[in-house]
């Protein structure tokens, strides 16, 4: 008995080695899907692009002046979507960054704590909002405004799509500038306030200067963000057949056409195979290179600027102190040159002289006016700026719910449609949303967890660590068209799934795992490591540490995190577009039938079906209550969660 006891236990040993190490490893295999993924992407895109680089030429697909695939012969000269595409970014940065950064620091400074729990969600509300329900919007009421107030013969057009752009940029530059101001540690703030400065000196001279990084960073993510939009820019940008730049280059009323419109548009009528098919892989493959280098640099500067304040060296702290100053520097030379470069195309030599002349003589009145005016001025700016993105919330949630509510009744919830949609009800529509998103989060929610708990329970911070999360925050910056693209390439095509239900709820399931990782990793860093280290003082291993101790503490963190996922997934028209939807009045009786969703009935009623505007805007209710009310559900459970949970 002696001598089998030491056997027996030996062998349990083992057997809890083997487990505990099997565990790790399906963990890691978790971690890294994100980077498989992000390279399955680069790979199918490239394997379809390649060949109309070799057909047109590398250097005449980039710069050639006209896209007119069909014509004889086609043209593909992809430089007039760039162009479109920066244009249309271009404008929307002028609106929303004034606004985004005022609001940042009014809500982060500024506004009482009463107020700030009333304005984050609101402007959060604004990110809720799918980016077809801001298309239809745009398409019924923004273009309609814009060819009736400028006299113009379209309302379709560059100033349109900028507009919408600029709206839909401003949570995340607000919420990503908001988060580095409010990095900026109190003692900063507290030594300007000590030796006599104003609020607005202490904002304008110390808080927003050291936030610099960060603000420039969430800048470049909308930028991001504005590039790789496809719903709103398809819908109200006016796409010209020939692709053509505006001329002149400064008339905001010329249609445009952008590189994500194109592959929207474009996609679903091409011959699968042909030079035009292997030209949008073209186009899809360099969109998605400008938007890793866009996310690329947003990343680097976010991480440094975390290493800022986390850093003990003064040596190294005044080290990036003094970069920091060094690239606001060059920041602010670079935008002054160039707003002198677009006044002097738009306005004019005389003219750009002249505002130049306005503007030092207002620079020279701001030395002369007394500090506290100088405030009173700069607080009813930033107060400004706030109100107005509320009016744009209030603006667009007014008109979906007024001309929505007329709609909605029983039967419109519970009928099928009829007459191409302009009656009926939207009930498959609605069944078919539910089905995409439960299987996008039965697939991504295992997944998103487990790389989490990985990078977080498994793992110390390292150069493994860092290429995951450089994987998932690259994956999370991929535009939404390009993962249609995508699915269409690898699901629909290489792995024969067709259009169907199952390659809708992979490529949705793909685009919300970034969203799940990050909540689920802040859930578990929020569980103090005293916890952890009782339950292994104990005698319990890592992997009933994770179990019993870490993750019920971190479980409604996780669930937010979910609910996110849900909310995006239900809001997206894009990566569906080429995978999963068609028109159609049907369930799905299986995973492998095409099905139809919210956003994609309401894109078709907008745009292909005329005399349907109760039916539209009551699409537009429903699906807006969905998004919304997932992401209510995820701001009130965060909020929750951070009264209960005290350690």
């Amino acid at each position: 008995m002696s001598r089998r006891l030491p056997r027996f236990l030996h062998f349990f040993i083992s057997l809890k080695k083997i487990k505990e190490t099997s565990i790790k490893t399906i963990f890691f295999l978790t971690a890294i899907s994100s980077i498989i993924i992000i390279f399955s992407i680069i790979y199918f895109l490239f394997q379809d692009g390649y060949s109309i680089f070799q057909t047109a030429g590398l250097w005449e697909f980039l710069s050639g002046s006209r896209w007119y695939p069909t014509g004889t012969p086609p043209l593909y000269g992809a430089f007039p979507l760039i162009v479109g595409t920066l244009l249309v970014t271009f404008g929307a940065m002028v609106i929303a960054i004034p606004l985004s950064i005022g609001s940042a620091i009014f809500i982060s400074e500024i506004a009482s704590p009463k107020m700030r729990a009333i304005i984050k969600p609101a402007i959060e509300l604004l990110a809720g909002i799918p980016s077809v329900v801001y298309g239809f919007f745009g398409l019924i009421v923004l273009t309609t405004w814009l060819r009736i107030g400028f006299n113009q013969p379209s309302g379709e057009s560059w100033l349109a799509g900028s507009i919408l752009l600029g709206i839909m940029a401003i949570p995340t530059i607000t919420s990503v500038a908001e988060d580095a101001i409010s990095s900026v540690p109190k003692e900063y703030k507290e030594g300007s306030l000590a030796l006599s400065a104003t609020r607005w000196q202490t904002i304008s001279k110390v808080i927003v200067p050291s936030a610099f990084s960060g603000i420039t960073a969430a800048i470049i993510l909308g930028m991001g963000r504005a590039i790789g939009e496809t719903m709103a820019v398809m819908m109200v940008c006016g796409n010209p057949t020939y692709g053509l730049i505006p001329t002149p280059i400064t008339n905001v009323f010329a249609p445009i056409k952008t590189l994500t419109a194109t592959l929207g548009i474009e996609m679903g009528e091409v011959a699968t195979g042909s030079d035009h098919y292997h030209a949008l892989f073209g186009i899809a493959l360099l969109l998605l290179v400008i938007t890793l280098i866009v996310n690329i640099i947003a990343t680097v500067i976010l991480n440094r600027l975390k290493e800022k304040y986390t850093s003990s060296s003064k040596k190294r702290f005044k080290l990036r102190y003094e970069t920091n100053q060094k690239i606001k520097r060059y920041f602010f030379w670079v935008m002054i040159l160039i707003i002198i470069g677009v006044l002097y195309v738009a306005v004019g030599v005389l003219i750009t002289i002249s505002l130049l002349v306005v503007a030092g003589i207002c620079y020279y009145l701001n030395k002369k006016i007394s500090a506290k005016n100088i405030q009173r001025i700069a607080f009813t700016a930033l107060f400004s700026a706030i109100v107005l993105v509320l009016i744009f919330l209030g603006i667009i949630l007014s008109y979906i719910i007024f001309n929505g509510a007329g709609a909605l009744n029983w039967g419109f919830l519970t009928e099928w449609p009829s007459n191409l949609g302009r009656s009926g009800g939207i009930f498959p529509a609605i069944v078919g949303t539910f089905y995409l998103v439960g299987g996008a989060l039965f697939i991504a929610l295992p997944l998103g967890v487990g790389a989490a708990i990985y990078l977080n329970e498994y793992t110390r911070e390292g150069r493994v660590t860092k290429i995951i999360r450089a994987g998932a925050d690259l994956l999370n910056g991929t535009p939404s068209i390009v993962f249609g693209l995508f699915g269409f390439a690898f699901l629909v095509l290489y792995l024969k799934m067709g259009i169907s239900l199952l390659a809708g709820q992979i490529t949705l399931a793909f685009m919300i795992l970034p969203t799940i990782i990050r909540t689920t990793e802040e859930a578990l860093k929020s569980v103090p490591q005293i916890l952890r280290e009782g339950s292994l003082a104990l005698g319990a291993t890592k992997w009933q540490t994770i179990k019993k101790v870490v993750l019920p503490p971190a479980a409604p963190g996780i669930l937010t995190g979910a609910i996110l996922g849900i909310g995006r997934a239900a809001g997206e028209t894009a990566p569906i577009m080429f995978t999963a939807v068609v028109v159609s009045g049907f369930i799905p009786s299986s995973l492998f039938d095409s099905v139809n969703a919210l956003p994609f009935h309401l894109y078709m009623l907008a745009t292909s079906v005329p005399d349907s505007r109760a039916q539209q805007a009551g699409t537009a209710l429903v699906l807006l209550l969905v998004v919304i009310g997932f992401y209510l559900i995820a701001i009130l459970l965060r909020n929750h969660y951070k009264k209960t949970m005290k350690w």
